[in-house]
């Protein structure tokens, strides 16, 4: 099956660099893709979190290198999967739109300024087949979340990536001056791995001072996990930026599939024409629910900041050196290969994260619970020894 490109989208494609013949290329592409995106290399987060993938785990084992919340589901997001399952039969289009309107009013926003999709890294991946092209580049800092550089290959999009500063944050003057022919500019805040945050004057600083034409792509996929400020008001400004959501962290429903993509309407059109597809309706319904909690986020903000600090604090008695977060992981420099330290944690059944090439003496550790961070000390300390 090929994907059928509209006349208006064939000008798009040209306008942003590429060729007649590459037109081809790409309808066959994006054929498999709608047709079996799940097999496809860099298609969504499970796609990706093949890194991540250990197989079926020993029940004493600790899994703790994909961000995943072993909290899971709310109570109240609980029982509404468990009610909207005997309706699972039908597509139930009205609960996607019941949740996109509630996240659209408790943001301050109308109602088509919220597109409901299945987690953060699917509109991520639409994105960037939307506003790059081999002559309009991803910018994006490095180490970051690799999500859209694999989408950026399916197209053969340049990236360009930026150094994070001496404090973590995106070095975001270096992002504006990268390219000035940038498609999309990639922010995942706090960072993917690090945990970091970029402060919300920077990303003002960017957005007023990026290249002409360039979105501004703000993925906030833990920023519940933080105090900072959301970013919304600059969608309420019509700026040019997308917002991205999800329910997979904070809110524990990464095997649910649950965000959302916020922006302007006429960008969010330009993302929207990339996929196909109802919405898991025990994903919306869950993800509904749970917006409506007034206490989740901040009682599940504490709990997780205080298993990490308490890891920090015996990390900081222990001389190990690791980079501070704000988010549901953090990087550890090992001082050596980052790989070897992975695969001897996993000899103790302990599972920690993936290596980023631009930190190799780092490795990504996930925040469990108290139980498996305890085990998680026991272990790195032995490997460390």
């Amino acid at each position: 099956m090929n994907y059928p490109f509209t006349q208006e989208q064939k000008f798009e494609l040209a306008r942003r660099g590429f060729s007649r013949r590459a037109f081809g290329q790409l309808s066959a592409r994006f054929g498999a893709l709608l047709g079996v995106g799940a097999a496809l290399p860099f298609y969504n987060e499970p796609a990706l979190a093949q890194l991540s993938n250990i197989g079926r785990l020993a029940p004493d084992a600790v899994k703790i290198n994909a961000n995943e919340n072993p909290l899971g589901p709310c109570p109240e997001a609980a029982e509404a999967i468990h009610s909207v399952v005997s309706k699972g039969g039908r597509y139930l289009y009205e609960e996607t739109f019941d949740f996109a309107k509630t996240l659209a009013d408790q943001e301050g926003l109308k109602p088509n300024y919220v597109m409901a999709c299945p987690g953060s890294s699917e509109p991520l991946h639409r994105a960037v087949l939307a506003f790059t092209s081999p002559s309009k580049p991803l910018v994006m800092g490095n180490p970051g979340y690799e999500a859209g550089q694999r989408a950026a290959a399916f197209i053969g999009s340049k990236v360009i990536q930026a150094p994070l500063t001496s404090t973590y944050a995106h070095d975001v003057k270096a992002m504006a001056g990268a390219s000035p022919d940038a498609g999309l500019i990639y922010i995942c805040n706090p960072n993917n791995p690090t945990g970091t945050v970029t402060p919300k004057a920077d990303i003002e600083w960017l957005v007023a001072n990026k290249p002409a034409g360039s979105i501004l792509l703000l993925d906030e996929a833990y920023i519940h996990l933080s105090t900072e400020p959301f970013s919304t008001d600059l969608i309420a400004q019509d700026k040019e930026v997308i917002i991205l959501r999800t329910f997979s962290k904070l809110y524990g429903m990464a095997g649910l599939r649950a965000g959302a993509a916020i922006g302007r309407p006429d960008l969010l059109a330009k993302i929207q024409s990339y996929g196909a597809g109802a919405l898991p309706v025990t994903g919306m319904v869950g993800a509904h629910a749970s917006l409506k909690s007034k206490t989740l986020v901040a009682e599940r903000r504490k709990i997780i900041a205080d298993i990490r600090n308490d890891v920090f604090d015996w990390m900081t008695k222990k001389n190990y050196s690791f980079v501070p977060s704000v988010s549901n992981k953090f990087m550890v420099d090992v001082k050596r290969p980052g790989q070897e330290v992975v695969r001897a944690m996993a000899e103790r059944k302990v599972y920690i994260g993936r290596v980023w090439k631009a930190w190799p003496t780092h490795v990504r550790v996930s925040v469990g619970t108290k139980e498996e961070m305890a085990k998680f000390k026991t272990a790195f300390e032995q490997v460390m020894g």
